[in-house]
């Protein structure tokens, strides 16, 4: 894999957890308090950058076969349902995730929370909610980076991509102070589940020993086939969707609800 392709790969996954991220902590902040928000927020980083100091370097230290055939597993995992939901989601039968929904779905869950503070913080409700919200997403963002690096050995350029993604989508939150609606984020989950599916693929079969022809260069054809398939999958549930049926011929050419993009 080239440092580029593994750079776009983790911009991409680490653009979407920090959308997820910066929806949740905008909600805290502009419901609630947003000094609170921005302290959980910080209290979170601290935290993470704790746990990946303790075990990242642990990481390293596992046989690269093993490492590959664990690390292709846990990357099935995610893939694979990042993949299934883009698949239920262009073919209609299940709805596209709406950033703006989910930010006013935060937001009235802060207002109807209790009110009150401890210690420094002013608002409990609103530094725990961005505290939880930041970590659990830092979470994911530290497994690919250290994942992605330590397999393919450049964790320095994974760790660019991921930095990239979060200063960019943090600066463009900062900026609006709104939910980042307009990012196609269905559809970037379809290329990123396709991708953490054909590399979860390609590195266990290596930790079981097996090699591929070409090596990394059979990448070029595992990923493109990950994402034939998937659309041959959403080509046949979009068929057999009597929704999707019946939205034929509406007036005004209304969009199906199931589009990727």
């Amino acid at each position: 894999m080239s440092s580029w392709v593994l750079f776009l790969t983790v911009f991409l996954a680490c653009t979407v957890e920090a959308v997820e991220a910066l929806t949740i902590i905008l909600a805290a902040g502009t419901s609630r308090h947003w000094g609170s928000a921005l302290q959980g927020t910080g209290a979170a980083l601290v935290a993470l950058a704790a746990t990946v100091a303790v075990l990242g370097p642990a990481v390293s230290l596992v046989p690269i076969n093993a490492l590959r055939l664990v690390v292709g597993a846990l990357l099935l995992v995610f893939g694979l349902q990042w993949l299934r939901k883009a698949v239920m989601r262009g073919s209609g039968y299940k709805a596209l995730h709406d950033e703006t929904a989910a930010f006013a779905e935060e937001v009235e869950a802060a207002r109807a929370a209790a009110t009150g503070g401890r210690g420094a913080v002013r608002d409990w409700y609103a530094f725990t909610l961005s505290f939880k919200g930041t970590f659990l997403e830092g979470l994911e963002v530290a497994f690919i980076v250290v994942t992605f690096g330590n397999n393919q050995k450049n964790v320095p350029v994974a760790a660019l991509g991921a930095l990239a993604a979060v200063v960019l989508v943090a600066a463009v939150g900062i900026a609006v102070r709104a939910p980042l609606a307009k990012v196609p984020e269905n559809t970037m989950k379809f290329v990123v589940g396709t991708m953490l599916t054909a590399f979860g693929v390609f590195w266990a079969t290596e930790g079981t020993g097996a090699h591929w022809p070409g090596s990394d260069t059979s990448l070029l054809v595992l990923v493109p086939a990950v994402a034939l398939i998937a659309l041959g999958y959403t080509a046949v549930l979009r068929r057999s969707n009597p929704a999707v049926k019946n939205s034929v011929g509406t007036p005004g050419g209304a969009p199906v609800q199931g589009s990727l993009t």
